[in-house]
């Protein structure tokens, strides 16, 4: 499968100046993974959480048989994250056996070689209906084309302003794309175009809700907040991600105006320090099913 063209970043000049002294100074703060194993050492290593949510048919979905979606995002490949945590998540999905594998993006934090052992990883997870990404900022900032290269090399689909119609049973159910709100060109119109049954919309942050200005959807999934990767005891960040939104809609599920639902993931890596505190890496499990199955998430460790 040949890798589709995206725009490199269009941050202004200086921004990019800044990102690329900040990169420098993690390199040599975190070289030879030294930070992830003093996190180790000292106990500040989290336990991979499998959020497990059983949930009612799709709106529009006709005849709809048990489908389970697995969800993750802000792997942040590289010194800031540590590597056993990303193997277990992939093997936690892997375990899931679910029909549909969706990732939510930045794949990479600071060296966009990282992808070069985590896509096929990635890729070793099966997935009858399709796995399917969008990229996030990090991915932008430091090499999309080679991580979308990377990614579709392992067989998974990049979605970026397009829809997929599932194949039969699930042929009343659209995956619908968005690109990156920040770095990227995000077009709802493309990404929802003749997507006319049930819609996931597929996304990198909350800000992505702007960009989709009240569109109908069944459910959404994104990330990017990281739940504040530090957060206080009842889990409101320390910190809030950057970004329109991300304090708002930092972690869990979120009924929308419209009747769809947001699910946000706080994500399985680490961006800028190799720590989380109240806000455990975790990978998301979405069941569909019948009404009276429906119930509340579910948080169990991985092991």
């Amino acid at each position: 499968m040949q890798a589709k063209a995206h725009p490199v970043s269009t941050a202004p000049a200086r921004r990019q100046v800044f990102w690329r002294l900040a990169e420098q100074i993690q390199l040599l703060l975190y070289r030879g993974a030294c930070a992830t194993r003093l996190s180790r050492r000292l106990g500040l290593a989290s336990q991979l959480h499998v959020v497990e949510l059983a949930v009612s048919p799709l709106n529009g979905a006709r005849n709809f048989p048990p489908l389970t979606v697995a969800f993750a995002s802000d792997f942040h490949a590289g010194p800031t994250t540590d590597p056993e945590i990303l193997r277990r998540a992939c093997d936690a999905l892997r375990a899931l056996s679910p029909d549909l594998l969706l990732l939510g993006g930045d794949f990479v934090s600071l060296d966009v070689h990282q992808i070069d052992w985590l896509a096929p990883l990635l890729g070793s997870i099966e997935a009858p209906m399709g796995r399917f990404a969008v990229l996030g900022n990090h991915d932008l900032w430091y090499g999309a084309e080679h991580i979308v290269r990377a990614l579709e090399a392992a067989g998974i689909e990049m979605l970026i302003n397009q829809n997929r119609r599932l194949r039969p049973p699930f042929q009343d159910v659209w995956l619908c794309g968005l690109d990156e709100f920040t770095m990227g060109t995000p077009d709802a119109g493309s990404a929802l175009r003749d997507a006319a049954g049930a819609r996931i919309v597929l996304m990198h942050a909350p800000a992505n809700l702007l960009n989709l200005q009240g569109e109908r959807f069944d459910l959404a999934f994104c990330g990017h907040t990281h739940g504040g990767q530090i957060a206080w005891r009842g889990g409101a960040p320390i910190k809030g991600a950057p970004g329109p939104l991300s304090r708002a809609y930092n972690r869990g599920q979120f009924r929308m105006e419209h009747g769809g639902t947001l699910v946000v993931s706080v994500g399985l890596g680490c961006s800028t320090v190799p720590v989380r505190i109240n806000a455990a890496p975790e990978i998301i499990c979405c069941r569909f099913g019948p009404a009276e199955q429906a119930q509340p998430a579910i948080r169990g460790e991985a092991r």
